[in-house]
């Protein structure tokens, strides 16, 4: 891969989760956490994962951050990472501090020490991907679960899609609330869902333009006989198949249309029923051309990868840089042949890779060059070290 990566170099983690202070520092391509179960491996990964957009890994509130003690909370905890890439070394920090009063502030996020409005802006230097346990049934379960793949798939492509959804959101919380009033002024109805048509229409294109993209670079590097199986791609959803032919703002008076039409059916369901907030990410096993779902639980899991890997292939092309991927705990449960076959498709990525396990011997076949570290709680030391 030509995308240049980016490394982090050096972890520090303040008062997070299960660590009071903790340092990592690494120039390895490829580093490997590991120890049992409980041992803080994963929360290694979802340090990392708040150098993106969003809330994680686990999308976890920002009061399960503070690191616990005798059933005291620290006030506050700070996770900081030195990023070396094409703009040289940076330093990206972010975390949560309380105010003289003990009140706890709103999360912040910094460059080299200078406020930044959020961890968009980290965009610019850095992209994180991951791949978690929780993930596994993704193909069987809700669409709420896909949306959320999905729009984290486009997060790592876009860093202004989170602000989108979560303004559509709030939108639909607005118009859901005026619903409910006896009486409601149709104007401000008109008003609320003038900004949610513009939304919905907004957030759908953002998806549909990943989606297109991404299974394009599926089928430019389709290999039937990969260890990954290639997946087929589609977005179900009004919005989005109207997009597929019609002009933005057509679509978005269409939609603006509907939910006129549609108040008193959605006032009487407590909800709205139509928009891209229920559209659903279809995905399918392209070899033996099925359903995901209709598939085994180890051909979910390989196919699961393989969208991964593709779509680390995509941000690299879209971003100019390789991402930096969390793989946590995802080769305890391949075979061996699979293993291989993903430490050599990662070394071809080019990008950096943080994978944890239990088992060192899961790691045997990786390529020279991986760095092990051992984690046990609170602490994390190369296994050299050890």
């Amino acid at each position: 891969m030509s995308s240049p990566a980016t490394y982090i170099t050096r972890l520090r983690l303040t008062q997070f989760r299960s660590y009071g202070a903790a340092e990592l520092r690494s120039e390895a391509d490829t580093v490997v956490l590991l120890g049992p179960n409980g041992a803080g491996k994963t929360n290694v990964l979802e340090a990392v994962s708040l150098l993106a957009p969003g809330r994680g890994l686990r999308r976890a509130a920002l009061d399960q951050f503070p690191y616990r003690q005798d059933g005291v909370r620290a006030n506050g905890w700070a996770v900081s990472a030195t990023i070396a890439g094409a703009y040289g070394d940076v330093t990206l920090g972010t975390g949560q501090e309380s105010d003289p009063t003990g009140e706890v502030r709103a999360r912040r996020c910094r460059i080299d020490g200078e406020p930044v409005g959020s961890a968009a802006a980290f965009a610019d230097f850095v992209r994180v991907i991951w791949l978690t346990p929780e993930m596994d049934g993704l193909f069987t379960g809700p669409p709420a679960e896909r949306r959320r793949f999905l729009d984290r798939l486009v997060l790592a492509v876009d860093a202004e899609h989170g602000a989108r959804v979560n303004a559509l959101e709030r939108a639909l919380r607005a118009r859901n609330r005026l619903l409910e009033e006896p009486r409601t002024d149709p104007r401000y109805l008109d008003a609320v869902e003038q900004e949610l048509a513009a939304l919905s229409v907004a957030v759908a294109a953002a998806r549909l333009e990943t989606v297109r993209r991404l299974a394009s670079g599926i089928v430019a590097g389709r290999d039937d006989g990969s260890a990954f199986p290639w997946a087929t791609l589609a977005l179900d959803g009004a919005i989005e198949r109207e997009l597929a032919h019609l002009p933005a703002t057509q679509v978005e008076d269409g939609y603006r249309a509907v939910l006129r039409e549609a108040r008193s059916r959605d006032r009487a369901a407590g909800r709205t029923l139509e928009g891209a907030h229920l559209s659903d990410l279809m995905v399918g096993h392209g070899p033996k051309a099925m359903p995901a779902a209709q598939g085994s639980t180890g051909e979910q899991k390989a196919l699961l990868i393989g969208l991964i890997l593709a779509h680390a292939r995509l941000v690299a092309e879209m971003a100019g840089m390789s991402p930096i991927m969390l793989l946590d705990d995802v080769v305890a449960y391949l075979d061996p042949s699979r293993r291989e076959a993903l430490f050599a498709t990662l070394q071809a990525l080019g990008g950096q890779v943080w994978m944890t396990g239990a088992d060192p011997a899961a790691f045997a076949a990786l390529p020279e060059g991986a760095e092990r570290f051992s984690v046990r709680p609170g602490q994390i030391a190369p296994t050299s070290a050890q």
